[in-house]
């Protein structure tokens, strides 16, 4: 009888039906990702992308937004406001007709957006995206231009709070909405807060990809504020990323409408040797690509052979040059507005639409090819620059077959001066990348040896930003790491094959330890990018100081902690400081820096690829000017951040990783 009473009822009144509002509120991951930092900047997303729609409709030139002092958001635009009056269709639970606002912001799947009247093309196509915000949100605030009328709405948790009213008149021009929301902490628990910098980066995007259109961003909790405008559209992109890279040749713009799908290119060859390439679909960045970038690339890859061909520069010996060859110092936008885009999945990572790939490839081929044809001194450079490319890759290939760590049946075996872990399970394992056989001595006696393996580097390894794969991977300390990590590299890479879940970064806090960990953080940036989006990459975190009294021992990380601590203690404690990782005994380096109950991680992580892109560029290239000028007066943040795991009993704020690479200079 007891278990009977125990089992859990399940009839008719178990089954419950969600509904709009509700139905975000108890899933938040199905509409915005979830309720972490990044849906937390989704939310900003989903109403400016309702903003952009209404500029590429033509009846928008002016996006304001602004985060108040208590984190509230305001996005206003000069569109043509959101129609009001009652619905005609839409009916409330009495049978009357919803306000037509109140269908936008409370109603999932409502839009202009489904049937092409009211926009032709948009980034916003299910229906989602303001109501979303508003179910998520402590309150919402709507306010209207039209007709000549100035209206508002309010909204709590995604209810509407009476009837919308008129408050005011306007002038009939003057029209546009504005939503002012302030999210929920019912929803958003963690302890999080929109970040300037990352909302900086999408706003120069969004302007970058839409053409003409004023984007002002103002932060009052910090007294910061940017502008966005750029006639040059995606041009200007690509100048802005090549910025501080030498270029082969002026940037290479073509548009066109093909069968109402308008394209968009923007290309450049430089002396770099990574590719830049992003891809966009109605605004959205298309961050895994899809059918526009694949177009994109095939038709240069086929442009420049056909052309190398025609003029003698390949001989009839020669293989033609692979997609690697002509992607190396590439640097593109591929940009496409589709009335009916398909993505893979809501998230809108990847365009599906397989016409699209037809028409880039036609578009880009006879912009691109006639390019070539009217400038044979740019062709040239970018045909030498693929042959020399060619080369070194072939070299590679030879090079990695003699590096990459292969199966147990192979010969090749792990570096000799790796000390490995007992545990095999990688979701176990970490591995440390220390400066020095001295701190790689200590931390092989004070790690735990079941889950914990060292690989020390002598010296510092190659600047990857400004070799060839082929001459990386002739530089003993890389090829260690490789081997180490068990993946491959390049073409090659295969996560599978990751022997250690986690890899840390342990240097020295001074100026050669800054720049050992700039180095690696650039090779696993430009050649094991999958590492870093995997949440794979830390950065250990030892103390500065240890300071003792009596029979009180306390290890601090700042000069902020040391001189807390002294005062706690008293001045008549000794003080320590940590010039390197040697001078801690394995004791203190495992009590430290190495023991999870203890220690701080820092882990890697990109935000935005194209920042990213241009801040390794700029600090790891040949210009030093813009390196050094980065730093002045303040650091600006770059698309890749750090922060600190949960479980650590001592705090850290999130920085940009700029904070980290300052020291290099």
């Amino acid at each position: 009888m007891a278990e009977k009473e125990n089992k859990i009822n399940y009839d008719v009144s178990s089954i419950q039906a969600l509904e709009g509002i509700e139905h975000v509120r108890k899933r938040p991951g199905m509409y915005v990702g979830g309720t972490d930092i990044k849906a937390l900047h989704h939310l900003v997303y989903e109403v400016v992308d309702n903003a952009i729609d209404e500029a590429l409709a033509g009846v928008c030139n002016r996006i304001n937004i602004t985060i108040h002092a208590d984190s509230s958001v305001s996005i206003e635009d000069n569109g043509r406001g959101i129609p009001v009056g009652p619905h005609p269709s839409k009916k409330d639970a009495n049978g009357k007709p919803m306000e037509t606002l109140d269908v936008v912001m409370t109603v999932i799947g409502a839009g202009g957006k489904f049937g092409g009247g009211g926009y032709k093309v948009s980034g916003g196509l299910h229906g989602v995206g303001i109501s979303a915000v508003n179910a998520l949100s402590e309150w919402v605030v709507t306010e209207i231009k039209r007709d000549g009328k100035h209206w508002r709405q309010e909204y709590k948790r995604g209810v509407p709070q009476g009837a919308i009213k008129q408050i005011g008149k306007v002038n009939k021009e003057d029209t546009g909405t504005t939503q002012t929301f302030k999210f929920d902490k019912q929803i958003f628990t963690e302890d999080i807060d929109f970040r300037f910098d990352t909302l900086v980066q999408r706003f120069r995007e969004m302007s970058f990809v839409t053409r003409g259109v004023t984007i002002k961003f103002v932060d009052e909790r910090a007294e910061r504020e940017m502008t966005f405008y750029f006639e040059g559209g995606i041009t200007s992109f690509v100048r802005y990323l090549n910025r501080n890279r030498q270029n082969l040749h002026p940037v290479v713009h073509v548009e066109k409408e093909v069968e109402n799908i308008g394209i968009e290119a923007a290309i450049q060859y430089t002396d770099a040797y990574t590719e830049s390439v992003y891809s966009f679909a109605n605004i959205i960045n298309t961050i895994d690509g899809g059918t526009h970038l694949t177009g994109l690339r095939s038709s240069l890859t086929r442009v420049v052979n056909d052309y190398a061909r025609k003029n003698g520069l390949l001989k009839d010996a020669d293989p033609n040059f692979s997609g690697d060859d002509t992607r190396e110092g590439l640097t593109a936008i591929v940009s496409v507005k589709h009335p009916d885009p398909q993505f893979e999945s809501q998230t809108k990572v990847k365009l599906m639409n397989p016409e699209v790939q037809t028409y880039v490839t036609q578009v880009v081929a006879e912009a691109f090819g006639t390019f070539l044809e009217e400038n044979p001194q740019a062709a040239k450079a970018i045909i030498s620059k693929c042959l020399t490319s060619a080369r070194a890759r072939d070299a590679a290939r030879k090079a990695r077959d003699l590096v990459i760590r292969k199966s147990a049946l192979e010969s090749l075996t792990l570096p000799g001066k790796l000390a490995d872990c007992s545990e095999r399970d990688s979701n176990k394992t970490e591995l440390y990348i220390v400066e020095g056989d001295s701190a790689g001595g200590s931390a092989k006696q004070g790690r735990d040896r079941h889950f914990q393996a060292i690989l020390p580097l002598r010296g510092k390894i190659l600047n990857t930003e400004r070799a060839r794969l082929d001459k990386i991977l002739g530089n003993n300390e890389v090829k260690s790491l490789i081997s180490a990590l068990g993946t491959g590299i390049g073409d090659n890479f295969d996560l599978e094959g990751l022997r250690y879940g986690r890899i840390i970064i342990m240097t020295d806090a001074d100026v050669d330890g800054s720049h050992i960990r700039t180095l690696l953080l650039t090779f696993f940036f430009r050649y094991m990018p999958l590492l870093v989006e995997g949440g794979h990459l830390y950065i250990a975190q030892p103390p500065l100081y240890r300071i003792a009294y009596k029979n009180q021992v306390r290890y601090v990380y700042s000069d902020k902690e040391k001189d807390k601590a002294m005062k706690e203690i008293g001045e008549k404690a000794g003080l320590q400081r940590y010039k390197g990782l040697g001078e801690m005994n394995p004791e203190q380096l495992w009590e430290t820096t190495m023991n999870p109950t203890n220690r701080t991680l820092l882990q890697v992580n990109v935000d935005d690829a194209a920042e990213a892109d241009r801040t390794f560029d700029m600090l790891m290239g040949d210009a030093v000017d813009p390196a050094r000028n980065l730093f002045k007066p303040t650091p600006r943040a770059s698309g890749i951040w750090i922060f600190s795991k949960q479980g650590s009993k001592r705090g850290c704020d999130k920085r940009p990783l700029f904070y980290y690479l300052a020291s290099l200079l």
